[in-house]
């Protein structure tokens, strides 16, 4: 039986390197949209999403004004949070500092600086989310 993470270990779980499902409303009649991506936060902070100006993510999320992120551990013992949240920002282009430290963050130093100087410009959004509400679960004693 899981046991949910306290604060502390849910701030740190979310600020761990993990690559999120995001799912956002679909406004076409399609279930909803749910991609793999990448994502900035800090303890205690708002989550951080930057992405294409022009998709359907960025779309779906501007039409939406809520989402949530599954963030989990694929390996044992099973981890997960799930962050349903308002986005409360919106700014495009996206400013070159926390786009480049999402980059950096999955990429390493030199990798992402390179790939935020590759995406930077007019094609990108960013996106702050305020969590609103969490679900966690922590397997680790069921091993």
């Amino acid at each position: 039986m899981p046991k949910p993470f306290t604060e502390a270990e849910r701030q740190q779980f979310l600020a761990d390197k993990h690559i999120a499902v995001l799912s956002v409303a679909a406004t076409d009649g399609r279930p909803p949209a749910s991609i793999p991506i990448w994502y900035g936060y800090t303890p205690g902070g708002d989550i951080l999403i930057n992405t294409g100006d022009a998709s359907r993510k960025a779309r779906l999320i501007r039409a939406a004004g809520a989402v949530t992120l599954v963030v989990q551990r694929e390996e044992l013992p099973y981890q997960y949070v799930i962050v349903e949240g308002t986005v409360i920002d919106t700014t495009a282009p996206s400013p070159r500092e926390p786009a480049e430290a999402i980059a950096i963050r999955y990429l390493g130093e030199e990798e992402g600086r390179a790939f935020a100087d590759h995406s930077a410009g007019d094609g990108s959004v960013l996106f702050t989310i305020r969590p609103d509400r969490w679900t966690t679960a922590d397997y680790s004693d069921d091993l």
